[in-house]
């Protein structure tokens, strides 16, 4: 997942029992296939090259069972870390909030849901009897990606959609090299947790 080419579309599988995504460019080139197994304790994502799973490019597993500060580790085909997604605990329940550090546990990026009000929204407005159905169209959480700088470098926005199974990515900022990996995974994750969150 280097050399991106934005806007990046994350469209959800409803059809299957497991929580999936196919991740696509601008240009409809597929970048990633990922799938998230179901009842599991300890989250564990494999991110394949595309729906055939014949390739196996990224995992993305918890380092305990759930929790709400959890964090999420990247891997590499070959199995080696390279990074690690963390929720900044009691401080999202308002307003997500994550952490996406290096190899070295060093922060590189924040991402941090823009208005935490559209949540609170679609949770009341969801309660209503019939009306409920139009949440995912009318209600659509945005995340902002900064650097340690405080520059904004991407957003991930919820697009209106039935079943809340469309997501984009638009490029804000320059990314740094090597970094587009870290990423790209880490707002993968955050859009498993953030969609099972409601």
């Amino acid at each position: 997942m280097k050399n991106l080419m934005f806007p990046i579309d994350f469209v959800f599988k409803i059809s299957t029992l497991s929580n999936d995504f196919i991740a696509t460019d601008s240009n409809g080139k597929v970048l990633a296939y990922a799938r998230q197994k179901m009842f599991k304790l300890k989250e564990d994502i494999q991110i394949y090259g595309d729906t055939s799973k014949n390739q196996l490019n990224y995992q993305i597993k918890a380092d305990r069972w759930l929790d709400f500060s959890a964090a999420y580790a990247f891997y590499n085909a070959d199995g080696n870390a390279f990074g690690k997604i963390v929720r900044k605990g009691w401080r999202s329940i308002w307003k997500a909030k994550y952490q996406i550090v290096d190899q070295n546990n060093k922060p590189e990026y924040t991402i941090e849901e823009e208005n935490g009000w559209v949540k609170v929204a679609d949770s009341i407005f969801g309660e209503i009897p019939v009306a409920g159905m139009l949440t995912g169209y009318l209600f659509n959480p945005s995340y902002i990606v900064t650097n340690k700088s405080g520059q904004n470098i991407a957003r991930l926005k919820k697009q209106a959609s039935f079943f809340g199974r469309k997501f984009q990515i638009t490029k804000l900022g320059e990314l740094d090299e090597g970094d587009s990996e870290r990423i790209m995974l880490g707002l993968m994750m955050l859009i498993l947790l953030e969609r099972r969150r409601g």
